[in-house]
């Protein structure tokens, strides 16, 4: 047990960040109670940034606190373009949004969205530790077969619940915008294979623009781990420069899944 507690402690705040997703966050807003009323609204669709007012934090997102002792990032919506969409401010910060669903990927199988940042993190590298940042990031949480799980990965979750009290996401599959990777690179997470990280965007070619992406998210989980996936059961949204010490900012317009493909 004191191995497993000091592999634990050595987690990137990535790697906590999937630990967070399965309900440990810090979180603000008025809960659901009535588990009924809260399984209606898991089953619905995302909560969109647009049809919120701007000046605050998106209805049914909730703030995701990754390490109580690192500085947050600022998250707000804020008229750009004509449009509400989610201003990201991080100062050697931390932190995210995320939005608890129910879904079956098999049924909602794309994910749309849209992402602007204006310059890309100095020295960023999420292929390495100590310099694992990216100014955007979109991330998935699944349930899964935990039987699976390698024996490390094993110690770790059961770590993680004895720690927190909550259970790890069986996987956690995250679209970023890197420096250098060329698009469609997985990126694996240095401590655990159950954190994958796909290039969504690469270099500075589309910074300072709108840019619209569509992925098939069962697709990718697949390249990813290898198997179908499971339940998703949360999205979030994650700018983070802890690692780097920079500082940077970013806008998220709204998020989607959709059963099919769309034109445009």
């Amino acid at each position: 047990m004191k191995s497993a507690l000091k592999h634990f402690s050595a987690m990137t705040s990535v790697s906590v960040l999937a630990l967070l997703l399965a309900g440990c966050a810090s979180q603000g807003g008025k809960k659901v109670h009535d588990p009924v009323a809260k399984q209606q609204r898991l089953d619905q669709s995302l909560a969109l940034f647009s049809t919120n007012p701007p000046g605050a934090l998106p209805k049914d997102w909730e703030p995701l606190i990754l390490v109580r002792k690192k500085k947050p990032t600022e998250y707000v919506l804020t008229d750009l373009d004509g449009r509400t969409v989610l201003h990201a401010a991080a100062d050697k910060a931390s932190s995210g949004l995320r939005h608890e669903v129910s879904i079956d990927p098999a049924r909602q199988p794309w994910l749309s969205w849209t992402w602007k940042t204006n310059q890309l993190i100095p020295g960023a590298d999420n292929s390495k530790r100590d310099t694992e940042d990216s100014p955007v990031r979109i991330v998935l949480a699944f349930d899964g077969d935990r039987s699976k799980l390698s024996f490390m990965d094993t110690i770790l979750f059961d770590t993680a619940k004895l720690i927190s009290g909550h259970e790890f996401p069986y996987a956690t599959l995250m679209y970023i915008w890197e420096n250098q990777a060329p698009v469609g690179t997985v990126i694996p997470n240095t401590r655990t294979g159950r954190i994958q990280m796909l290039v969504a965007e690469s270099g500075p070619k589309n910074l300072g623009q709108w840019m619209k992406y569509q992925r098939n998210i069962v697709e990718d989980y697949e390249k990813a781990f290898g198997e179908k996936p499971g339940q998703l059961i949360a999205v979030g949204v994650l700018t983070d420069t802890d690692n780097t010490e920079e500082t940077i900012e970013a806008w998220y317009g709204d998020i989607r899944l959709l059963r099919q493909q769309t034109g445009g």
